[in-house]
């Protein structure tokens, strides 16, 4: 039967049952020809959902509330979901993702725009239909030119820690260690306690920023001297390289690298030159990735593995090397 209209205490609510589900208002309003709108509405989404099912009438705001209570990565969130509202989830386009990203990011950089824009609206979607809530949707990601990055080398990594203890910077020559023998991302770096750190155990709990997973990682000598040259009270709840968060370190990363006339290299070519030098050694692939936090082997040959400038090398499979 139709929904109905009924009074109590002061205020008018619905009640019924269509489609087979009852249903009935959760809270009243003063107005009768009010409630008779919204009992209408809601009947009619009820039908639409019934006939073209449950995605008919799907938004964004609850897709993007079940994704968060998933526990997935909820960066760059904020911004989609504001933006989206109570959308339809099937009058969303690819393109129209794509219009999102731009006005959200104005003169943003392609790739700015594929990860704070179109793959977060995605991952939303898409998580949805896992669900299956609505279909998948497919968003042509904007191009992005791939630049080589520079890995940093030991030899780097040792002129800019040099640099640093004798700018006082105990801190920033050990973060340098740190990520270069650890793989560490900046950001997972930063995060670090001295509660995630046992010297005498040589190891360290890395809480993964990507994965919302941790790892433990291995400390080499030089990465144990170097934290223990940290002056600190070594409280288990203080940051070890005492950076608020990883985008901090820019500037005064970058004067170390002034003032030791070396190669400008971001924080980031440290993890990249972990897994290069890695590779190099003839380490697997496979154990890189576990060692370095990367879910995918894939990725770490994609972006990490580089070839030998040395062109005697293939002596190596005759014993000659």
């Amino acid at each position: 039967m139709p929904l109905k209209v009924f009074k109590r205490n002061k205020l008018y609510s619905y009640r019924g049952t269509v489609a087979g589900r009852r249903l009935r208002g959760p809270r009243g309003t003063a107005d009768k020809r009010v409630a008779e709108r919204i009992a209408a509405e809601v009947e009619a989404k009820a039908w639409q959902s019934h006939l073209d099912g449950p995605g008919a009438t799907l938004t964004f705001a609850q897709a993007a509330i079940a994704y968060r209570q998933a526990v997935h990565d909820d960066r760059f969130l904020d911004r989609v979901e504001d933006y989206w509202k109570d959308t339809l989830v099937p009058k969303i386009t690819g393109e129209a993702i794509r219009q999102m990203a731009r006005k959200l990011y104005p003169g943003a950089a392609n790739a700015t725009l594929n990860r704070q824009g179109i793959v977060p609206a995605q991952a939303i979607i898409n998580y949805a239909a896992d669900l299956e809530w609505c279909a998948r949707i497919r968003v042509k990601r904007f191009k992005v030119n791939a630049k080589r990055k520079t890995p940093a080398t030991r030899a780097w990594v040792e002129a800019f820690a040099q640099q640093a203890v004798q700018d006082e910077l105990h801190h920033l020559a050990a973060l340098c260690l740190f990520m270069f023998g650890t793989g560490a991302r900046r950001g997972e770096a930063c995060a670090m306690t001295w509660g995630d750190v046992e010297l005498f155990q040589k190891k360290a709990v890395i809480k993964q920023t990507k994965t919302d997973d941790q790892r433990v990682a291995h400390l080499s000598p030089p990465i144990i001297a170097a934290l223990a040259n940290i002056p600190s009270n070594r409280k288990p709840d203080s940051l070890v390289f005492q950076y608020a968060s990883g985008e901090s370190v820019g500037q005064v990363w970058n004067n170390v690298i002034e003032r030791a006339g070396i190669e400008k290299l971001s924080p980031h070519c440290c993890r990249h030159g972990f897994a290069t030098s890695m590779l190099q050694a003839g380490i697997d692939p496979k154990t890189v990735a576990v060692r370095g936090g990367w879910k995918d082997v894939g990725t770490v040959m994609k972006f990490y593995a580089h070839a030998m400038d040395d062109p005697t090398v293939t002596d190596v499979l005759f014993g000659t090397k």
